[in-house]
């Protein structure tokens, strides 16, 4: 070691890195405890089944349905909030209205609001008899207790991701941009195409991907908003609940494990279109 590098170093002797260091043990063991030993303990318990067994649990007539019904309707859930949550912070950042900040403020509602009390209002307002339920009930369509009332309550619950992701970005946007397209005879529509898209496409695929792992893993509600029959609207979190009513942890674990590859992977899919997202727009600076 030089003389220049030891004048370098604390007179106390003591090695930078060491005092750097307790932040980066103290995020460690936080993450070992509440991240990475649930999660291996549930990889651990579900690989106490035969490989045998544990295919044919995850490949069960039952689990294949519940795994359609929650990633399909999810995402579908997840794609509608994608659209109409940037319409709402569109709305909310650039327009001025009566009552705005209650509604404002309404947006994170299903932030505070119990799961199992969003069920049942939900429940009691398109059910049959409910507000909602009743004007659609002559159509024949029936919305709680349904397939229906399911992705209903992933919209409910996922959208506030989608607007508060928005939301920061809007308001930094700058309406001179779209002002110069406008006087070079740009259209609305490729004024908002190539000029108000590609900043926002990062922000929206992070809002779409936070609602759409929010809508996976939801239980509370839409256990009281569906009927949780078989093949028909049960998910795969009551499937888990219902395993685990009957005994059968392993069994439990093994759909646990299985949802949570499915979802570790489309997350990684939303992650990739995010990158793709960024090169666009710095391409289109």
């Amino acid at each position: 070691m030089t003389i220049a590098t030891k004048s370098r170093l604390p007179s106390t002797g003591e090695n930078p890195l060491t005092r750097i260091s307790w932040p980066w043990r103290i995020t460690l063991g936080y993450l070992t405890l509440m991240l990475f030993l649930p999660v291996t303990a549930l990889i651990l318990k579900a690989c106490t089944e035969k490989p045998i067994d544990f295919w044919r649990i995850a490949t069960a007539p039952i689990a294949l349905a519940t795994y359609e019904v929650t990633f399909v309707t999810a995402i579908i859930a997840a794609t509608i909030n994608g659209v109409f949550g940037t319409l709402i912070a569109w709305v909310l950042v650039r327009y001025d209205f009566p009552f705005k900040r209650i509604i404002d403020a309404a947006i994170d509602l299903p932030f505070a609001l119990p799961t199992s009390v969003a069920g049942l209002t939900l429940a009691t307002v398109y059910s049959d008899n409910g507000w909602i339920g009743s004007l659609l009930a002559p159509f024949g369509i029936k919305i709680a207790f349904t397939r229906l009332g399911v992705g209903v309550a992933m919209l409910f619950i996922s959208l506030p991701f989608v607007v508060r992701t928005l939301q920061p970005v809007i308001q930094e946007m700058e309406k001179d941009v779209e002002e110069a397209a406008w006087c070079l005879g740009a259209s609305r529509w490729q004024t908002f195409w190539r000029v108000v898209l590609p900043p926002l496409l990062p922000a929206l695929l992070t809002g779409v991907s936070l609602g759409f792992s929010r809508a996976v893993g939801e239980y509370g509600s839409i256990v009281i908003v569906s009927s949780n029959m078989p093949f028909k609207d049960l998910i795969a979190s009551v499937l888990i609940i219902q395993r685990l009513e009957q005994y059968d942890y392993s069994g439990a674990t093994v759909i646990g494990t299985v949802l949570l590859g499915i979802s570790l992977l489309m997350l990684l899919v939303i992650n990739l279109l995010q990158a793709w997202g960024r090169r666009y727009e710095f391409k289109s600076k």
